[in-house]
């Protein structure tokens, strides 16, 4: 097909300049604005799509959807800030620690809790990085295992609902939050379980690179079952209140986000953790990474705009449409390119820039529906890798922040890898059995 040689030309720039390390959001408008003007002074775009940018902005503010966003990051923030995390490492590290490997364990099982309590990747591996890894390394754990398994066990906070990404994605795709919220639990859940199978035999295979706790640290509660059950109970009933009211239909993802949030103040009232200092830093994170969204959406519409006024997105569409094996080639290239744009760019810049050009060819080929929902958790799973892929793993990162200097990086690396490969694994189970997505829709 015959296209204007500027909307190629726009692709390739956007990725130069993501590439050399400029700020996406400012990138996405830039390139828009300049390319936008070369195609007026040229006659080559069609203005109707760059009369909408207002309206598309105004309607970015009004979008109801992305509002559940900063309700989740203050509901997230607030209780770990509450110290939250802090509260169930200790207490489920005792209980499991009796075994090889339990402390492990112990993390992914925490990890889980906390995505679907908080869903920030950022305060889980940071907070798990600070309490469990000192006791891991204290009673002889592998430097390699304890590293992997705090940044793997973080990132469930990326496909477990509440989700932020899955905000996005659904936002971006079209589709209903509650459903890509149904769709994505099993799946997110299934990852867990994944990793507490290779804590499991690498601890029955190596016992000294995972051994329990010594017996007097484990008598260090005397009544750890009440215990256990005082650090449970509050965060998986806010879960339950959250995620139940989504899945029953009985409040919209945005509704189950305020309710989260006035949930999170009240635990953190009740354990009196609710201080004007946390509470300040709490609204400012909340309003940081909201604003980070939203400049970031503002910025992939207008380039979106102007890509499709230069009809790049029938050229995108055209190629994506035309590869061989069809359906399965677009999912296929669309998982690798989303993995190795995953090595270096976040998930927030690939969900904008990749997802609005991806759609448009998934629903060509008759993705739609159910099918959506499961091309959704997919490309979740797999945007979830980035946060584990050298050498911009922003899970690396936060845990060099707080790991002890006598851990190298090196190290972080070469642990985070085999979480990459479950990971990778478990996103060819979802492949290859859809039901464990479209099973959870509701009729």
């Amino acid at each position: 097909m015959n296209t204007d040689p500027l909307a190629p030309l726009m692709f390739a720039v956007l990725f130069l300049l993501l590439f050399v390390g400029y700020p996406v959001a400012f990138v996405l408008g830039g390139v828009a604005l300049v390319f936008g003007s070369l195609a007026l002074a040229g006659d080559a775009v069609n203005v109707t799509y760059l009369q909408l940018l207002p309206a598309r902005v105004f309607g970015i503010m009004e979008n109801q959807v992305l509002l559940a966003i900063p309700f989740f990051i203050f509901m997230g923030t607030m209780l770990e800030r509450s110290r939250l995390a802090e509260d169930l490492l200790r207490t489920i590290g005792l209980l499991f620690g009796r075994r090889p490997g339990g402390l492990a364990l112990a993390v992914v099982f925490v990890g889980a809790l906390l995505a679907a309590a908080t869903g920030v990747v950022g305060a889980s591996v940071v907070a798990m990085g600070l309490i469990s890894l000192p006791i891991m390394r204290r009673y002889g754990y592998r430097a390699e295992l304890a590293t992997g398994v705090i940044c793997a066990s973080g990132t469930l906070g990326q496909i477990i609902p509440p989700s932020i990404v899955l905000v996005v994605l659904a936002d971006q795709l079209g589709e209903s939050v509650g459903d890509l919220f149904l769709g994505a639990l099993v799946p997110g859940l299934l990852l867990a379980v994944l990793y507490a199978v290779y804590v499991a035999f690498i601890a029955a295979r190596r016992p000294q690179d995972a051994p329990p706790l010594p017996e007097e640290e484990r008598a260090a509660i005397p009544h750890l079952g009440r215990q256990v059950l005082r650090v449970l109970a509050p965060p998986l009933l806010l879960i339950l209140v959250v995620l139940g009211s989504i899945f029953a239909g009985v409040a919209t993802p945005t509704e189950a986000g305020a309710l989260g949030a006035v949930g999170a103040i009240a635990l953190a009232a009740i354990n009196r953790r609710l201080t004007r200092a946390n509470l300040n830093a709490t609204m400012e994170s909340t309003l940081r990474i909201t604003s980070m969204v939203v400049f970031l959406l503002v910025g992939s519409t207008a380039f979106t705009l102007v890509f499709r006024g230069l009809e790049g997105d029938l050229w995108i569409e055209h190629h994506l449409t035309n590869l061989p094996g069809g359906k399965i080639g677009l999912l296929l290239v669309a998982n690798i390119a989303v993995f190795l744009l995953g090595f270096f760019i976040d998930f927030f810049e690939i969900a904008f820039i990749v997802l609005p050009l991806i759609a448009p060819a998934a629903r060509a080929l008759g993705i739609v529906d159910d099918e959506m929902i499961w091309f959704a958790v997919l490309l979740a799973m797999n945007l979830q890798t980035s946060f584990l892929t050298p050498p911009f793993g922003f899970s690396l990162f936060y845990l060099r922040g707080v790991a002890p200097r006598e851990i190298p990086t090196s190290s972080i690396y070469r642990g985070a890898i085999p979480f990459i490969c479950i990971q990778l694994i478990g996103l060819g189970l979802v492949w290859m059995f859809p039901s464990l997505v479209t099973g959870m829709l509701r009729d």
